[in-house]
């Protein structure tokens, strides 16, 4: 699924690109609207009594982006088991050229923060990350 992100100068380094930790926060704002759009937003998840943390990030960072690029993040679900969710994500400038690609690995807890299995808490949203990881 497709996310577009406009770099906001406060987003950049003294170097003039953008700073390495900007991509952690459009990777959660790619699933964010990721979500979103396949009718789970966050808000229907705790509604629903369960969370998902992010236990593992892999970041590779290709090319620099700097301020005003427009970065489309494409983001799917990579592998899901009922119990761990795997996130991939492809960062790339108008012209196709690639500034990072990445990866977040999320469990699932209750609201209290014990683990659950969210194949059993809520198999109407493992059905739709199931469906979405064969979409790709």
């Amino acid at each position: 699924m497709e996310y577009k992100h406009v770099v906001q100068y406060y987003e950049t380094d003294k170097m003039g690109i953008t700073h390495h930790s900007n991509y952690v926060r459009w990777m959660e704002e790619s699933r964010v609207d990721f979500l979103a759009k396949i009718g789970w937003p966050f808000e229907r998840l705790e509604q629903q009594g369960f969370a998902s943390p992010v236990t593992r990030l892999e970041c590779k960072f290709v090319r620099p982006s700097t301020f005003a690029d427009v970065i489309t993040i494409y983001t799917q679900v990579k592998e899901f088991d009922g119990v761990i969710l795997t996130f991939e994500y492809k960062m790339e400038k108008p012209d196709g050229t690639v500034v990072f690609v990445g990866e977040s690995k999320h469990c699932f807890v209750n609201l209290e923060g014990k683990p659950i299995r969210a194949d059993r808490a809520c198999p109407e949203f493992c059905e739709e990350l199931r469906k979405q990881k064969e979409v790709k």
